[in-house]
């Protein structure tokens, strides 16, 4: 049994049944998407290696909800601009961009839920002065949309690995090899700025 405090161990077996050590009981994928929505935190092994293999289920979770009617999340040029960067050097700048705007988001999220639950003690006149839940959520997508284009904007200079998508600037000349210190230092200032950015937004 996991200490306090320590993610939960979730065992998967080769005949794909997922055991929670914590509860001494079987689960299912929908089980785990409901923790994680509880924000409780868990770790998924390979009963048989020992391997850490989170990832792959939280992916397969995703999957799982995309395919459902009326709840995929993730829209199709999303998908096609996420699958480019694989093998691109843009690659290792990705996760940490989405890691930051879904904390941004998460925050912005909780403000909101905030404000309405200040709204439900409020007269219906008091109400009709409120922006609506709608223009609101919608300014927040535009924000980050914005946030996150200007993101791929301030990237592009930087040569890919032969997969640059059609729409990219135009690239400048290759670096000399000698320059990877400077280029590696440079995204690291490029993403302590979004950081900012983020942390302003939020």
């Amino acid at each position: 049994m996991a200490a306090k405090d320590e993610p939960v161990v979730i065992k998967k077996y080769a005949n794909r049944r997922l055991y929670n050590t914590g509860t001494s009981t079987y689960v299912t994928l929908e089980d785990l998407a409901e923790m994680v929505k509880k924000g409780e935190e868990f770790t998924v092994q390979d009963a048989k290696t020992g391997d850490d293999i989170t990832h792959p289920v939280l992916t397969q979770i995703i999957f799982e909800l995309e395919n459902k009617d009326g709840q995929n999340m993730l829209p199709i040029p999303f998908l096609r601009q996420l699958i480019a960067f694989y093998g691109d050097q843009m690659q290792m700048i990705v996760p940490s961009f989405l890691e930051q705007s879904m904390i941004a988001f998460s925050k912005e999220q909780e403000r909101f839920r905030d404000q309405m639950k200040s709204a439900l003690g409020k007269t219906p006149m008091d109400m009709m002065k409120m922006p609506t839940p709608m223009k609101a959520l919608e300014e927040q997508t535009r924000r980050n949309m914005e946030m996150f284009q200007n993101a791929m904007r301030m990237f592009t200079p930087f040569p890919g690995a032969g997969s640059a998508s059609p729409n990219s600037a135009p690239e400048p000349a290759k670096p000399e090899p000698s320059e990877k210190g400077d280029d590696l230092q440079e995204l690291k200032e490029q993403i302590a700025a979004m950081q900012r950015k983020l942390d302003k937004l939020s």
